[in-house]
């Protein structure tokens, strides 16, 4: 299920830009921030912490099938309470994830506005902490996962698929041709291999502190690379 910031159709754009928010536009990874505010709040055991710990790392060492370790990630928020998890969000995000913005993510971000571009969030964070991302950098829109609730309460399962990997790209190619764009026109930013498939679909995929299978692909296809530091 695609989660839209803003649906402004009166405005027309010459190209759409897309970024990834962990890694890419922070050098924080959001799941991660989230489990460790919950664990401090109580929300979370401290078995379940050193299990989001061991999936993260999982994750990124790629061990394990990916779509099944986002799937684990999430499982932690079943049975509490919509409003504790969207509080719990908007403190990590202020706390954690904003303060560790690449200052050169926010110059890329003004570039591309001054050229006249849409700029997007595309990322499998959850909805409030890509919406708050969206505000403070002045994206126009975001595309990302969004968790189910049942009578006010989480049930620990996404909204459709979860916006990660391939998924990306179904929902990447599915915007363009809503808002009739042409992906030779598109830009993607991504940090992670998981992000190849977005990068594949579009004409200008740029590689930010890329991981090491995505860095040696990126060289391979003579992919733009960049070091952001915070």
């Amino acid at each position: 299920m695609e989660t839209i910031f803003s649906k402004d159709s009166n405005n027309t754009y010459n190209y759409i830009a897309f970024f990834d928010l962990d890694q890419t536009l922070t050098n924080s990874i959001s799941g991660r921030a989230l489990a460790r505010g919950a664990y401090k709040e109580g929300l979370l055991s401290r078995r379940d912490l050193l299990n989001a710990i061991f999936l993260s790392i999982a994750f990124r060492l790629n061990l394990k099938d990916q779509l099944k370790i986002i799937d684990s990630m999430v499982s932690w928020v079943r049975g509490i309470p919509e409003k504790t998890i969207t509080d719990l969000c908007y403190r990590v995000f202020n706390e954690d994830l904003l303060p560790t913005v690449y200052t050169e993510a926010r110059s890329e971000i003004e570039i591309h506005k001054t050229k006249n571009a849409k700029v997007v969030i595309l990322s499998s964070a959850l909805n409030t902490i890509c919406r708050e991302m969206a505000r403070n950098l002045n994206f126009d829109d975001i595309i990302c996962s969004e968790l189910e609730v049942k009578d006010g309460y989480m049930t620990g399962f996404p909204v459709g698929h979860l916006c990660f990997g391939q998924e990306k790209a179904v929902r990447l190619k599915e915007y363009l041709k809503t808002n009739n764009s042409f992906p030779s026109d598109t830009w993607y930013y991504g940090d992670s291999f998981s992000d190849l498939p977005a990068l594949l679909s579009v004409g200008h995929p740029v590689c930010v502190n890329p991981d090491y299978r995505l860095k040696k692909t990126a060289i391979h296809r003579d992919w733009k690379i960049v070091s952001w530091k915070h």
